[in-house]
Parts: C-alpha cells; structure tokens; sequence
C-alpha cells in the first residue's frame, strides 16, 4: 500500500485542480464509468453512444430503449453517489442504497426468464422477494442469500461498515473491497447488484479522499476470476459469504488496489502534464502487426507474441509469457523494454498487483 499512500498523498496535495482540468477529468470519467459499469451487465450501447447520449443528450445508430434508459440512470445515479459520499452529516444508509438501486434502472420493468418462457416484473428499489441464485459456467447452482435473510443481512453489512469506518483498523480500499465482497455475496436485489456494489467501492473511496476508478470491461474475465477466488476461499454458504474476512478476499484487495494505483498514476500524469490521454476506457485490441505499422516500428515474433498476450491477461507475469513464448525471462524483459521504448506497452502499479496496458 505504500506506493498508493504516496500517490495519494500527492493527489491531495494538488487539490483543489484547476477548474478546466477538474472538468475535462469529470466529464471523461463520467463517460468512462458509465459505459464500463453497464457493459459489463451486458448493456450494448457502443462507447460512441455513450459518450453522445451523455455528453449531449442524443444517440446514433440502433440501440435498445431499455440500454438507453440505464445509461441515462447509470449517470443520475453516479450524481447521487457523489453527493451522497460528501455529505459528512449522512453516514451509508440501507435507504440510500435502496435509492440508488431504483434510480439507476430506472424504476419497475419487465425481463425475460433465462429459458425464455416467460416476463416477469422487476421491482426496484425494494430487496428481492424471490430467490436470485445463478448457474455457474460449470453447471452448478451458486446461491446468494435467500429473500427472508436478505433485510437482516444487510442491516449487518452497513453496520459492520460504520463500525469498521470508525475503528480504522482496515484501510480505505480494503475497507471497500471488503463491502463489494460481502454485499455481491448477499445479492440483495432483483437486478442491479453488480452496479451498486461498484459504485458503493467509489462511495466509499470518493468519501475518503480517493479518485473514483473504472473496472473496465475489458478486464471482465479477471474481474469474475477474482470474485471466485473469493468464493472458494469465503466458502459456498451465503451467510458466510456476507461475514468474509479480509484474509479471504485478499484477491479482490489486490485487484480493486491495482485500479486505485492505477488511476492515482494517472492522475498524476494529467496533473504533471505528462499524459493529455484521460481516457480510462481500453478499445479493442488492436492486431499487433496493424500497431507496429501505424506506429512505424518493426516487431518481431516475440514482441508481437507478448503484445497478444498481454491483451488476453493483463496480469500475466514475466515468467508466465516466458514459459508460454518460451524463451528467456531476461528475453521477456529486453522485449518488454523494447515495446516500452516504441511507446506500446506500459507497467501500472506494483509487480504483485499492477498490470500491463497496451497504450
């Protein structure tokens, strides 16, 4: 945590920004939030259409209505986190998230059942009156806490949560990968869950003095590989799942660290005037040959090999693409170097828990 109390220490210190920069970082964290939080929930809408329809209140192209609405609420709900988290005279409340969850989906509609036979209702706002488990890729039944022991489990989550606030024994970050844990193990809602855990992480972050962060959805499969570690270690019960120990979601702690690392790097880089790019959005991978040529540079087999790589797990470790090209750690590294030289791959966050970006 070192390296993040540093960083952190340096963004405070550059408070308060200069009007036209803080705008220029707000606007484009809006749409960088929006759009990633939503797609990884599967909404459709391009990062083009997102950045139209909030930006400027229109869209191009076909879109689903239903997507639209909740990237309109997505963002009315990230208004509201914001303010909530300053407002020191309101702790976390079981409300404010009841609030949260019905305003980001944009109030009661219907879904289509997984076997497509039937619509059913979707109320929000309101704990889920009927059972949410979910099928797991291996054809297991995951269960989340029933409907009749959601209401006192979260009632114990946000006390927990004042408690340990208050304590200080955890820090920020743990504190805030501790709660997504437990509240995406209680699932208290019909739909939504994912969205509020991640903004209930930024609440907590934004209310301590932290940048908010993006989860993209290109990292998704990590993301999800992540909570299942979790999972294994927390244990299959929903019950114990909601009283997990830091000790077992050290790999959510890891993972939401090297994000918090990553966008104070970042924002040190804007605020130096090193990096002009605020975007916290990864496009589509670019073929590496493509990329070699726009950039007018010659890669070889290795280099492009550990370019693909690196877009399929940006964790993979320098003896990992060592054993899969193989060759050579010290080879890994002199071609990494070479790529860092040509201005393609760069190093986010710690050898534990950074990752790789192809820029």
């Amino acid at each position: 945590m070192n390296n993040i109390e540093n960083l952190l220490q340096e963004w405070r210190n550059a408070q308060p920004l200069k009007q036209d920069m803080q705008h220029r970082m707000d606007q484009q964290f809006m749409i960088d939030f929006n759009y990633n939080t939503n797609h990884l929930e599967g909404n459709t809408l391009t990062y083009g259409q997102t950045r139209l329809l909030l930006l400027f209140g229109r869209v191009e192209g076909k879109a689903l209505m239903r997507d639209l609405e909740e990237m309109k609420a997505s963002n009315v709900g990230l208004q509201m986190t914001k303010r909530e988290a300053l407002d020191m005279d309101r702790p976390l409340s079981e409300q404010f998230i009841r609030e949260l969850n019905s305003t980001i989906l944009a109030g009661d509609f219907y879904k289509t059942s997984r076997d497509g036979e039937y619509r059913y209702l979707i109320h929000t706002g309101i704990y889920k009156t009927r059972p949410n488990s979910v099928v797991t890729p291996s054809g297991e039944m995951f269960d989340y806490a029933s409907p009749e022991e959601t209401p006192s489990l979260m009632a114990d989550l946000v006390a927990w949560y004042h408690s340990e606030e208050q304590k200080k024994q955890l820090s920020v970050v743990e504190l805030a990968a501790l709660f997504h844990y437990r509240y995406i193990r209680i699932h208290p809602f019909e739909d939504g869950n994912g969205r509020i855990a991640r903004l209930i992480v930024n609440y907590i972050l934004y209310r301590h003095g932290y940048p908010m962060i993006v989860i993209p959805t290109a990292d998704r499969r990590n993301y999800l590989d992540v909570l299942g570690k979790c999972d294994k270690s927390a244990g299959t019960l929903p019950f114990d799942g909601a009283h997990a120990s830091i000790e077992q979601i050290q790999p959510l702690v890891d993972y939401i660290s090297a994000y918090v690392e990553r966008k104070l790097q970042f924002a040190k880089e804007v605020i130096d005037g090193i990096s002009r790019n605020i975007s916290e959005t990864e496009v589509k991978a670019e073929n590496p040959s493509e990329l070699g040529e726009r950039l007018g540079v010659k890669l070889s087999v290795n280099q492009i090999e550990i370019i693909k790589l690196i877009q399929s797990n940006r964790r993979i470790t320098i003896a990992e693409l060592a054993r899969i090209i193989k060759i050579s750690e010290v080879s890994v590294y002199k071609n990494i170097k070479k790529l860092s030289s040509f201005g393609i791959v760069e190093r986010n966050g710690s050898d534990r828990t950074g990752f790789w970006r192809i820029k």
